[in-house]
């Protein structure tokens, strides 16, 4: 799995260093990836495209709870059904807090002083636009990604912004496989996934929610 994840990595990195510079030295074995230190900023920028999820933070969690103000955005209209694409994508934002994920708005990353106004803005249109390159691959590859989480940081000595951590990977992202999707979506069964949802199903459906997991 670490061979996989650290590969596919590397794939994503080098297919989008003309759109974001990122901490990668050298991959010199399948399991080992060289980095440069940046000074981390401590925000997870999740790009959504589609209404689903089954985490605490999943925009999915929260619509099924009568919550219409995500993450700053107004999720309208009522009555939309899980699965389905999203009017336009969205960036929702988190951290971490102790040992879970915490939901941000905009607002709060400012206010905060998680980082600069400029230094988020530029991390969110980066985002936004590594996640276009991210679906027109995906797709070519008969792939839907669904959403994603990036992770960045700054040179200490220059300030320059790259990405980090991993990018587009099955721990960092969810995919589902495009020729099924609309058959099982009409069905009301979940889509054909390559990534870790299928484990929080099987948790949720036997009484494990990240309401009520152990500390």
């Amino acid at each position: 799995k670490g061979q996989s994840i650290n590969r596919v990595a590397k794939f994503w990195f080098d297919q989008t260093r003309d759109i974001a510079d990122n901490h990668i030295i050298a991959v010199p074995h399948p399991n080992v990836m060289v980095v440069e230190e940046l000074g981390m900023i401590p925000i997870e920028i999740v790009v959504r495209d589609y209404l689903t999820g089954s985490s605490g933070t999943a925009i999915w969690t929260h619509y099924k709870k009568g919550v219409r103000n995500f993450y700053g955005h107004i999720l309208l209209p009522y009555g939309l059904k899980k699965n389905t694409p999203l009017e336009h994508t969205i960036v929702t934002p988190t951290t971490k807090l102790e040992l879970t994920d915490r939901n941000l708005c905009e607002a709060e990353i400012i206010g905060r002083d998680m980082t600069s106004p400029e230094q988020w803005e530029e991390m969110r249109l980066m985002a936004l636009t590594l996640f276009a390159r991210g679906k027109k691959i995906a797709a070519e590859l008969g792939l839907i990604l669904v959403d994603t989480k990036y992770e960045a940081g700054y040179d200490p000595v220059t300030g320059k912004i790259k990405i980090a951590d991993e990018l587009h990977t099955p721990e960092s992202s969810r995919y589902w496989i495009a020729a099924t999707y609309e058959e099982r979506l009409a069905r009301g069964e979940e889509p054909q996934s390559l990534d870790k949802e299928f484990l929080r199903l099987y948790l949720e459906k036997h009484g494990y929610t990240a309401a009520n997991l152990p500390p």
